[in-house]
């Protein structure tokens, strides 16, 4: 048996987890199931039918949620002037010295943001950037010369989405904190983000199934109805 069982067993009890429900049902079902110790992160699992090993249908982008993410965010900013990023609220900010620091294996945050100028050499640092999904983007809105805007639509609640090799995303709409409604609310905006980075060229069913889950708690299957128009 393993150590979530009874959790799982709780869970079972306040709804059957093989129907199938509408968003608003769904996150009503996972307020009431049992809470973890900590404020557990939710998040949405899509899949999606879209081939992975197509380049125009690699899925990513950003939204920003109504109701922010709930987590803090430490952010490094790639810039020569660091003052003003960090006047702006960026946590560590800088170029030599920092990339010297994220070289030598500290990797202490969760967004990188560079000006357009500095990320011709922060590019050399894509080996270490890239695998931890770090690497700033013009896309994800993290390569920008208006840093400030930049880090508060960061701070502000902007999550990133990507797919992975097996045409599954997993984005985190709020915490176990929040308030149903603040979770439909963003959960609602997520759905809209993903449903409109659909690529042009694809046909047929674009998104398969979606569930939401806490960190230690079962998925709730979202009604198809709730995303079909994609």
């Amino acid at each position: 048996m393993h150590k979530s069982s009874k959790r799982y067993n709780t869970a079972v009890k306040v709804a059957d987890l093989t129907k199938h429900y509408s968003l608003k049902e769904a996150v009503e079902i996972l307020q009431k199931f049992p809470k973890a110790k900590f404020d557990e992160t939710v998040e949405l699992s899509f899949r999606l039918g879209v081939d992975p090993t197509a380049g125009d249908q690699m899925i990513r982008g950003t939204t920003p949620l109504p109701n922010g993410s709930g987590k803090k965010v430490r952010i490094v900013v790639f810039t020569d002037n660091p003052k003003v990023a960090l006047d702006a609220g960026a946590d560590f900010a800088g170029m030599q010295e920092l990339m010297t620091k994220i070289n030598e294996g500290w990797l202490d945050f969760d967004v990188a943001i560079s000006t357009t100028e500095a990320m011709k050499t922060v590019r050399t640092m894509a080996r270490v950037l890239g695998p931890k999904g770090l690497m700033p983007n013009p896309k994800s809105g993290t390569v920008t010369d208006d840093i400030a805007a930049g880090i508060k639509a960061v701070k502000a609640g902007r999550v990133e989405f990507k797919m992975d090799k097996t045409c599954n995303i997993g984005v985190g709409v709020g915490k176990r904190s929040f308030t149903p409604e603040q979770i439909l609310e963003n959960a609602l905006v997520v759905i809209e983000a993903v449903g409109k980075a659909k690529p042009a060229s694809f046909k047929g069913q674009y998104i398969k199934t979606i569930a939401i889950s806490a960190s230690m708690s079962p998925g709730v299957h979202v009604a198809s109805s709730e995303y079909s128009k994609y």
